[in-house]
């Protein structure tokens, strides 16, 4: 169904994949405090369940908070000045031209009650202070919940310390993962010695616990025990410091680490290389080399899965994740081995190929399927441009790289970063190079699109110049119809159209495909506000007609809305509706917000004229969230702000100030699918209240219950007991039990009668 139009799942909370044991008193602090206060910050070790406390405590403030609840995992971003421009994405919020990402989500948050889950924060500790100094501060109706290791020690901060699970629900939580191992695991008479004996060795701390819990796997209870005290010694029940926990999961980690062959270890130290989750192929492709063959990598790693060192994210996934802890233990590893920076060279590399098959098929239909790439893999991009940036002869691929991904930074609205990476990448690459022509041709291309028409043609014009004595030909082609453009948005309207002619000659001339169609669209825009608009719905038609049999949809969904917009300024109602309608299809597979909100701009004018007002101030309200037109290139066309004011001034006097202002307020909450959806229905009024990105639905379809629990989920529906159940699928009563709670925390519901509900739904 598309991308939901710059929207990305960083935002939903994840469904519970393994029991919650414990934590009622500090889920109810967590919900008690935000009566007192904006700011609520969970603080505690590493591996004493933070995060799981976070989402539970969320989850159950769903309904005080209208405009949803947001998740930022900020364990992958390293580099604290892309913090608000990495919030701004995960709420689905494109960057305003004109408007630091920072302005931008004070604008987008101020009149909507939400709660944001800032989760691991002490590695961007003033950086996180800040942005929630500032949120707080500017947007009343917001609300932040934080895990990390310090406090913050913003204004209104209020501190809940995450101690180590006491002994009983330490126990508990140990039964229960451990029948995640062993199906008939249980606590005994018999046994309840021993494992209060390891519990209290564990020091209680849900990490070390669940290491231990997956040996039962390979090892008796009674020689795991008799390891553990061979190991850590016998502990006393006194509480440890955190410090004294720390050194207590360190041995926990290491002795796990220890436990695995040697081919497992290599492994978990080379994929601590990965910011993020990853996939098989890659993993071969960046751990594997002489010592440890890419054939190998699958079975070394179902090793790792199996011993929980490394989690599989959803049975019908080949994606894998590191917790942060065991990753950092694993870059440790890596440090200490003899390998030269290899592991990291090689993830380099496939990040660099990656890039490569953007910019070289990015006119092709394998365009949608390379941008929901880099949308899964952004973490290990930002990874791969750090490394190259700080290893000097990477760093000239490293801006290549980052100058080929104009495309995705466009399509995210992420504008800003990609314009940071390229800076960085030139400052590190200072001499002429071809890299460096392309850097500085997509940094003026990024400029023009955020509205940033002062620095557009310095950079236009540097790039020109580096391209000439670096002999750089493709880039003084791409460059030349830019140079023309600025120079007539200076006011030299002859000589700029001129030297715009002829780059474009030029482009014809050598037959550059994407040269042409990026001319074309923007151009099309320069032509309408020069008042030749025949002859931009000249060049528009032309741009279709060529790139239609491709497969490309970013820039043939441009090129109809600003085809759309300028038959609507023209008068010819008629023809541009269909263009418009058809864009916001088109770009559905890319997730363009910029064009989307463009086609509803000019749906919205079309709804207003057929006087259906409910759905043209939804319409606005969702298009002027998404872009602001004072400072975006395209308000340069003639008549469209002054059309937009009055539009917008007769529907709010149709309906109301009121009506206008919950409509209004109603589309700008709603997500690009949303539209969409609500386009294609040709519906007046959108379904509300709204499922916002961070909700979770209950439809079974959507939630990721393995084909057992699908199974054994629809005999609890149909009535039967766990011990029936065990009796017909002959498997133990335990198991069931445990299935049981998995298929409850998946769906998100209390009962087994809901479990039937969510079935029948």
């Amino acid at each position: 169904m598309g991308f939901g139009f710059g929207q990305q799942r960083g935002g939903q909370l994840p469904a519970e994949r393994t029991s919650f044991v414990g934590r009622a008193e500090e889920v109810a602090a967590v919900t008690e405090s935000f009566e007192q206060t904006p700011l609520v910050t969970l603080v505690g070790p590493g591996g004493v369940g933070k995060s799981r406390v976070a989402l539970r405590a969320a989850d159950s403030l769903r309904q005080k908070f209208p405009d949803g609840v947001w998740l930022a995992e900020l364990s992958a971003l390293r580099d604290a000045r892309l913090l608000p421009a990495t919030l701004a994405t995960i709420l689905g919020l494109p960057e305003q031209p004109g408007s630091t990402p920072m302005d931008a989500l004070v604008e987008h948050l101020q009149d909507r009650r939400l709660l944001i889950v800032l989760d691991t924060c002490e590695h961007l500790i003033d950086a996180c202070a800040t942005l929630c100094e500032v949120l707080l501060r500017e947007a009343a109706g917001v609300h932040v919940l934080a895990t990390s290791r310090q406090p913050l020690a913003a204004p209104a901060e209020r501190c809940i310390a995450i101690d180590p699970l006491p002994i009983t629900d330490a126990m508990a939580l140990f039964e229960q993962r451990a029948l995640t191992f062993t199906p008939d695991f249980a606590v005994t008479d018999n046994n309840r010695d021993q494992i209060s004996a390891l519990v209290e060795t564990m020091e209680g701390l849900p990490l070390a616990l669940e290491l231990a819990a997956v040996r039962l796997r390979t090892v008796p209870l009674d020689h795991l025990t008799a390891r553990l005290e061979e190991r850590f010694g016998i502990l006393t029940g006194a509480r440890r410091t955190p410090p004294e926990r720390q050194q207590t999961l360190r041995k926990a980690i290491d002795w796990s680490y220890e436990l695995c062959t040697t081919a497992e270890q290599l492994l978990w130290a080379r994929l601590s290389v990965f910011a993020g989750s990853f996939e098989l192929a890659a993993a071969e492709r960046a751990c594997a080399d002489a010592s440890l063959p890419a054939g190998d990598v699958l079975s070394v790693l179902s090793g790792l899965v199996d011993k929980s060192v490394v989690h599989r994210e959803g049975a019908d996934t080949a994606r894998y994740r590191m917790l942060d802890t065991l990753r950092a233990y694993g870059a440790e590893r890596l440090a200490e081995q003899e390998d030269n920076g290899e592991s990291h060279e090689r993830h380099f590399l496939l990040y660099q190929q990656l890039g490569k098959r953007l910019w070289d098929q990015l006119l092709t239909d394998k365009q949608i399927e390379l941008h929901r790439s880099f949308r899964r893999e952004i973490a290990d991009i930002r990874t791969a441009l750090q490394y190259a940036y700080n290893t000097p002869q990477h760093a000239p691929q490293g801006l290549r790289l980052a100058a080929q991904l104009a495309p995705y930074w466009r399509a995210t609205g992420t504008r800003s970063e990609g314009r940071y990476w390229i800076e960085q990448g030139l400052q590190a690459t200072p001499d002429d190079c071809a890299p460096r022509a392309w850097g500085l041709l997509m940094a003026g291309v990024l400029a023009v699109w955020s509205g940033d028409l002062t620095n557009a043609p310095q950079h236009f014009t540097q790039a020109w110049e580096v391209a000439v004595r670096c002999d750089e030909q493709r880039v003084q082609l791409l460059t030349a119809p830019n140079l023309g453009a600025m120079r007539v948005l200076r006011g030299e309207i002859e000589e700029g159209l001129a030297q715009w002619e002829q780059g474009y000659q030029r482009l014809v001339e050598t037959d550059d495909l994407l040269g042409l169609s990026v001319t074309r669209s923007e151009g099309a825009l320069l032509k309408a506000a020069l008042g030749d608009s025949a002859g931009a719905l000249t060049w528009c038609q032309a741009n279709l007609e060529r790139l239609e049999h491709t497969g490309e949809r970013q820039l043939y969904a441009t090129t109809l809305a600003v085809q759309g917009i300028i038959l609507w300024l023209e008068g010819r109602i008629d023809d541009s509706v269909p263009a418009l309608r058809e864009a916001l299809e088109a770009i559905s597979d890319i997730g363009d917000v910029l064009v989307a909100a463009l086609c509803c701009l000019g749906l919205a004018w079309h709804a207003a004229a057929q006087k259906h007002y409910v759905q043209a101030a939804w319409l606005l309200g969702y298009a002027q969230s998404a872009r602001k037109l004072g400072s975006d290139p395209i308000g340069m066309l003639p008549s469209l702000l002054d059309h937009q004011e009055s539009v917008t001034a007769a529907v709010r006097a149709q309906l109301g100030a009121e009506r206008f202002e919950h409509w209004h307020r109603h589309g700008a909450r709603m997500s690009g699918d949303e539209v969409l959806q609500a386009i294609r229905a040709n519906t007046d009024k959108p379904p509300s209240p709204l499922a916002t990105p961070g909700s979770r639905t209950d439809d079974p379809r959507t939630t990721d219950l393995t084909p057992r629990e699908r199974e054994v989920a629809s005999l609890v529906a149909q009535g039967l007991s766990n011990r029936e159940i065990a009796d017909q699928l002959v498997i133990s009563k335990r198991t069931v039990d445990t299935h049981v709670e998995h298929i409850l925390a998946k769906l998100h519901v209390a009962t087994r009668a809901d479990v039937a509900q969510s079935l029948e739904g």
